[in-house]
């Protein structure tokens, strides 16, 4: 039987959040009692953070695994100076403080999910010859703020209203062509908020179809050339039947989770956000019009630059309507019936070959993209 009982590590909260970023100082106490003296090679601690990732494909002999593994840091103190013949520690309760820096990086924030996860530890150890080391490990609530620089380079651009049109000709019994111009208020957004999306729809085809709009979680998994992804719908909204040979205007309003996952910058995992705007025709491809997310903390609303974050309000310089833009004089504009509101901005149609578009940007130059912003990586470590 173990002398070493009541091994415990405890450390101090920086704040009422209960997390640790990049820099910070975990200050804390390695705690145990013995029931004898006892001899130790070494008593330790140290903090270190890791992303993992693994899962498997296929079945019996044709079943493949793939894992990959990041190290962020690792910082260590020793308790108890390391000594090959060992040093005596007398029967009793033993305390030892500690102090350990974070360092400075770019290190995504803590998460789990199905093939992977990223966790933040503290563990401490206890060394004796020829006996198995006792260990501790209490893990931490990391939060990544390295992700200010890519906000204040996106805000010019991505917190702007962005733009898409799609088109579709029919085939086959149904004739004509469906028209689709979406717009959102803009990109960046925090948990908790609302984004506006509207769109115009010219159903010039012989069938009946509705609007749709959705809310896409996409996480992927890598591990070398290989990769996995699961998807999850937060939100779903359908419009009302838009009739053969009619136009109509449809706006949503779509709340981010106020738990939404937060995660930029890890090589092996990444959680990508999107808004799907598009058209359900029953027995045909549905045109759609695709608006990526950028999800940041509430803490980086003050690094924004002076513009209001939330939907524009009425008379705001820069907010766009419908009198700017003669080109779509001809859509209807009363306001649709039941849940959905009639849109309070558009923007000038831009058409995209096939039934699948992404938004075209508005801006003078396009915003950056989101590999371009995290190219991944597959060096090992």
């Amino acid at each position: 039987m173990s002398p070493i009982k009541d091994f415990n590590v405890t450390y101090g909260t920086i704040d009422e959040s209960d997390t640790f970023s990049e820099g910070d100082t975990i200050v804390g106490t390695v705690s145990f009692s013995l029931t004898k003296a006892i001899k130790v090679k070494s008593v330790s601690v140290k903090a270190k953070g890791d992303a993992n990732v693994h899962w498997s494909e296929g079945s019996g002999d044709d079943e493949r695994s793939y894992s990959d593994h990041r190290r962020y840091f690792k910082v260590k103190e020793l308790l108890v100076a390391e000594n090959a013949k060992g040093t005596s520690l007398p029967q009793g309760v033993h305390y030892f403080k500690f102090r350990l820096k974070i360092p400075e990086g770019n290190m995504p924030s803590s998460f789990t999910g199905c093939h992977g996860k990223i966790v933040y530890m503290v563990e401490a150890k206890i060394s004796r010859s020829w006996r198995w080391p006792s260990t501790v490990q209490k893990e931490i609530k990391f939060v990544s703020k390295a992700f200010l620089h890519t906000v204040q380079v996106m805000a010019n651009t991505a917190m702007c209203p962005q733009s898409g049109t799609v088109s579709k000709k029919m085939s086959g019994l149904s004739k004509g062509q469906v028209q689709m111009s979406a717009t959102i208020n803009r990109t960046v957004c925090f948990p908790g908020e609302t984004l506006s999306v509207a769109t115009k729809i010219c159903n010039s085809s012989s069938k009946d179809m509705k609007p749709k709009f959705k809310l896409q979680e996409r996480i992927v998994y890598r591990a070398g050339s290989s990769s996995t992804s699961s998807e999850k719908t937060l939100f779903k909204k359908v419009g009302e039947n838009i009739n053969p040979n009619s136009e109509e205007s449809v706006s949503c309003q779509v709340k981010i989770p106020v738990d939404v996952i937060i995660l930029h910058n890890c090589e092996i995992i990444s959680v990508e956000y999107y808004i799907k705007v598009y058209v359900d025709i029953s027995f045909a491809t549905d045109p759609e019009v695709v608006f990526p997310l950028v999800i940041v903390p509430p803490s980086f609303a003050a690094f924004q630059p002076g513009e209001a974050l939330g939907p524009y309000p009425p008379g705001t310089a820069g907010a766009p309507s419908y009198s700017d833009f003669t080109s779509f004089n001809q859509w209807p504009q009363d306001a649709p019936p039941y849940e959905f509101s009639a849109p309070a901005f558009s923007s000038p149609p831009v058409q995209y070959p096939g039934s699948t578009a992404l938004p075209q940007f508005q801006q003078e130059e396009p915003p950056p993209s989101y590999t371009s912003l995290y190219p991944h990586q597959n060096e090992q470590p």
